[in-house]
């Protein structure tokens, strides 16, 4: 058995076009005069809300709020982001065999939202949102200090999910369909790179 730990936006849930546009939309109400664009996401060397929004350009003093603005439209939105094609199918094969975790600079409440509407509650074990305090390696140490596997799987779409899993000291599996290139996760030397949900399978019970 083991402990296996997702990213929640770009990993589990396709929510770049709704980063992007509410990223937009933050900018617009904070009176911040910046295009946003996939790159601003793409080129950050650490994956938060925080860091997307000063690479949007907004001044320091504001960036709180934009931390707050945007974590609000998502919680807002009528329906949850849409799950990445075959990871519904891999979260309950591994559900049956191993411990399921989520660490994300998201909220707890939007990831919650998710599971619900994609019927995955159930299947995980504990979410470590932005309200729980800490950087993402120290909430994966928390579920690894909660649940004691030996084996323990930290799957990121992001550089910074690379390094905190390295961190960490346990294995980082570092996914294509997000929202970071695969020349930046690369920067992160990853353990592994998948490029579609039932590679995870592969990887992890190989």
């Amino acid at each position: 058995m083991a402990l296996i730990i997702f990213d929640y936006d770009g990993v589990l849930a396709d929510t770049l076009d709704d980063l992007i546009h509410f990223g937009q939309q933050t900018c617009d109400q904070l009176g911040v005069k910046h295009t946003v664009t996939k790159d601003d996401l793409s080129n950050l060397e650490v994956m938060s809300f925080a860091t997307y929004g000063r690479a949007c350009e907004v001044p320091e003093h504001l960036v709180d709020e934009f931390v707050k603005i945007s974590l609000n439209l998502f919680a807002e939105k009528k329906s949850p982001p849409a799950i990445f094609d075959g990871m519904s199918e891999v979260i309950q094969h591994f559900s049956s065999q191993h411990k399921l975790a989520i660490v994300t600079t998201n909220s707890s409440q939007n990831v919650n939202l998710f599971l619900a509407q994609h019927s995955l509650s159930d299947l995980f074990h504990a979410v470590y949102g932005v309200d729980t305090p800490g950087s993402k390696a120290h909430k994966i140490s928390l579920a690894r200090e909660r649940f004691g596997e030996e084996s323990i799987y930290m799957i990121g779409d992001a550089l910074s999910d690379v390094r905190a899993a390295k961190e960490a000291g346990v294995t980082s599996i570092a996914v294509t369909w997000g929202h970071q290139r695969l020349e930046t996760l690369q920067r992160g030397k990853p353990d592994y790179v998948v490029n579609d949900p039932r590679e995870l399978v592969q990887v992890i019970e190989r």
